[in-house]
């Protein structure tokens, strides 16, 4: 719902109070500095969707799975099979790191500015020293997941965020994370109370040298007294935000009526 009571205030220009700005609010920036700042300066939501419930009982399996290895710090077969020789990360403040509603990772930055994550797993390489970013996706498609589809650029930011986030906490990242991508299978015979899953791990390699430009830019949106332009729409850049062409098109129609 667009208007339900917010557990933090609005922000406010000039405020000295730090301000919590999630990696979702980053990516609400990027698709839309119009929605953007009418959800941090006036708590006017975008619509929500439904949540994915399978998705998160298959992030929460996988947790599950990878934390096996995590406390015997041995290699997943999976993360072997695909010729990484990767250890999941040990480390006492992986379930804060992993909790995005109410911890994560952070940092304080320009003064007021809370950053924060909720990552999905974090592995490391023994050999470098380096720690390896990951984030678990799952859908259920015919053809092989990948991640070369114009609106996956969110996935691509949401990994940069966390790497950027670790390194901001003093951590050696890797420029390389992994999405480890679950794909269910429709090519069986019946459902049968079960779905069949194939899982592969699709590398990215990294920028994080957009985020702390977009934050000063960020930083100024949330600053401003003017609502700022309306964004493109993930789906389809071409066009212009979906949720700001509906409101216009919503509201012409109203006055329309309402002249009547």
């Amino acid at each position: 719902m667009a208007y339900t009571k917010q557990r933090t205030p609005p922000y406010k220009p000039g405020q000295s109070a730090p301000y919590k700005l999630s990696r979702s609010k980053i990516e609400l920036y990027m698709q839309c500095p119009r929605c953007f700042w009418l959800d941090v300066r006036l708590k006017i939501k975008r619509p929500s969707s439904p949540p994915f419930r399978i998705n998160s009982a298959i992030d929460e399996l996988l947790k599950k799975e990878f934390d096996v290895h995590r406390h015997a710090q041995t290699v997943h077969p999976l993360t072997k099979s695909s010729g990484l020789e990767l250890v999941p990360f040990k480390h006492d403040k992986m379930e804060e790191w992993r909790d995005a509603l109410r911890r994560g990772i952070s940092c304080t930055y320009t003064d007021n500015l809370l950053i924060c994550g909720g990552v999905d797993d974090v592995w490391e390489d023994k050999t470098t020293g380096e720690l390896v970013i990951v984030d678990y996706k799952a859908t259920s498609k015919s053809s092989e997941v990948n991640i070369d589809s114009p609106w996956q650029i969110s996935y691509k930011r949401q990994l940069e965020v966390y790497q950027w986030l670790f390194r901001q906490n003093g951590f050696k990242v890797s420029d390389t994370g992994y999405f480890v991508y679950a794909n269910g299978r429709v090519d069986v015979d019946g459902f049968y109370d079960k779905i069949e899953f194939r899982t592969k791990i699709i590398p990215y390699t990294g920028n994080d040298s957009w985020i702390e430009p977009t934050l000063q830019q960020i930083k100024a949106c949330m600053e401003s007294e003017d609502m700022p332009p309306v964004g493109k729409n993930i789906m389809d850049a071409g066009k212009p935000c979906e949720f700001c062409a509906y409101a216009r098109k919503r509201t012409e129609l109203t006055l329309k009526y309402f002249k009547k």
